[in-house]
Parts: C-alpha cells; structure tokens; sequence
C-alpha cells in the first residue's frame, strides 16, 4: 500500500478508524478482532481510536482495549504500526458525548490511554474537541506538557477551525503534527481547513470520509458521480470517494471506520486505485468543490 507520512513517522494511506467497534450498534468483539487482523492483513499501519469510543456507563477506552488486543494477537510483528488516540469527551453511558478540556483531565486521560495501550508513550495523541468551558489554548497546553514529558510522541488536534489550528501551533511551538476533521463527498464544508493544514505542512485526517456510519453503504446512490466512475472501474464507490480524497493532497490520509473485516479490506484497496484527472475533477465538481 502506499505510504504517506505524520510528523516524522510514514504510515499507510489509508488508516483504520475504530468508532463503530466500540459504540450503539457494535460487532462483537471476535468480528472487531478480525476486523483489525484484516486491517493489518492489508497493509494498513494507521489506527485511529479515542478513550470515548465506548457505549456504556464505565467502559472507557473501550476501543483503545479492542485494538491494544487485536495488535498482541495478531502473531506479527505489529512494531511499525502507528496507534493514534484522542482525549477531552468522554461518554456516561447514556448515549451522549460529554467534553472535559481541563489540562488536569486530559494529563491524567493521556496517562490512561497509555495503560490501556500498552505503551510506554502514545504514537499521537489528538485534543478530541474543543470544550466551551476552557480556554482552547489551555487544554492544548496540556498536550504541549504531555510532549514535554514523553507521555506522547507526537500531538494532534480534531474537529478545529482554521483559527483553532493556528493556535494550537503556536501553543505547542511548531510541533502539530495532524488534524482530524469531518471531511467526506457528503460533507465537503471542511475543504478550508485541509488546505490550511497542507499549506502548513500538517497531516489532514479526514474522518467519517465515507459519510458516516449510516450512510457509507448507500454513497453511490447519494453521490452518482462516485457510483459512475466505480462502475468504469469495476470497483466500490467507497473505494472511489476514498482514492478523490487521497488525490487532493499528499498530507491527506482518510481514517475509515470498520466493523467488518470486508469493509476495512475494500476501503484499503483505494490506496492504489488510480484515477483520471477528468474523473477526479467531475468528482470534486460533484460535490461542489
């Protein structure tokens, strides 16, 4: 598969993100193992998690646990595999999502996620949204700290508006490495951030880049300009809009979710699927870009 890169480390261009193993609606957890064994199986080496990504009332880190054991498991070498966790939500159980930003709770947070890892210091660690309660540039100082201590490797933040992003940069002294937002045919609202962040030199990780969990399945019939340039390839639409988003930039590395080892097989394929300049461009003005 090819290879893209985060900060100084190279990964798969397409990544594994873990959400939809760990809440409403989740496989059990001998399919989520497979499905990460079938991640690794095609070449993917970037996995995205969050100590929030559970469903009930004293299970966090629920996902964190799944992809620490499918990587032991998996009876190979698994060392070059970047894990990328989030910290600063957190969910009681109750089917909502609850933000904690206090630098207190996120240090304390990262410290955990290590544990529940397995690790001595997490790969990249990402500020998982902003909490209307405290002041942005305090809970990215707590990733700053968390830099500073070897508790983390290298830092991230998600869902951040441009003006977020150029805080946190300057927060943590030129060392953000990566931002994940939404990005998807579906939701294309975020293009100005990924190009904030390619003109900076900083990964963009578009998530839910299929359209969310619920609308993944059906992309061709919302989009058919996907649809019509996978059937001229003999491949999946998903495959498509993922190998349109690889195109827009080198520093773009799409995570999607998996629940099933076929999905995460098929999604890897668009890595290398090649596609015309005039398909991309009737692509990017399908969606208005």
């Amino acid at each position: 598969m090819k290879k893209r890169t985060i900060g100084t480390v190279e990964v798969s261009a397409i990544g594994l993100g873990g959400m939809p193993m760990s809440i409403e609606g989740r496989p059990d957890r001998e399919r989520s193992i497979r499905t990460i064994h079938a991640a690794l199986d095609a070449g993917v080496t970037f996995f995205d998690t969050a100590d929030a990504y559970n469903r009930d009332a004293n299970e966090t880190g629920h996902n964190e646990s799944l992809f620490a054991e499918g990587l032991r498991s998996y009876g190979a070498d698994t060392s070059h595999v970047l894990v990328a966790t989030k910290g600063g939500m957190f969910r009681p159980g109750d089917g909502s999502w609850q933000r904690d930003g206090r630098p207190e709770y996120l240090k304390e947070a990262a410290k955990a996620s290590a544990k529940r890892l397995g690790v001595e210091a997490i790969g990249l660690y990402q500020f998982h949204r902003a909490d209307p309660t405290v002041a942005y540039t305090d809970s990215v100082g707590a990733l700053a700290e968390l830099l500073d201590e070897g508790v983390i490797q290298m830092a991230g933040i998600s869902n951040a508006e441009i003006a977020m992003i150029a805080a946190a940069q300057e927060v943590l002294g030129g060392r953000l490495v990566s931002v994940q937002n939404q990005f998807s045919p579906r939701y294309a609202t975020t293009i100005g951030e990924l190009k904030y962040t390619v003109d900076n030199g900083v990964a963009f990780l578009p998530w839910s880049p299929l359209g969310g969990i619920s609308r993944a399945g059906s992309l061709g019939s919302r989009h058919g300009a996907f649809q019509t340039v996978a059937d001229a390839h003999g491949v999946s639409p998903q495959q498509v809009a993922l190998a349109w988003e690889l195109s827009i930039s080198e520093h773009v590395i799409p995570i999607p979710g998996a629940s099933r080892p076929e999905s995460i097989a098929d999604s890897a394929l668009a890595a290398d699927l090649e596609l015309s300049d005039d398909e991309l461009a009737a692509l990017s003005a399908a969606v208005g870009l």
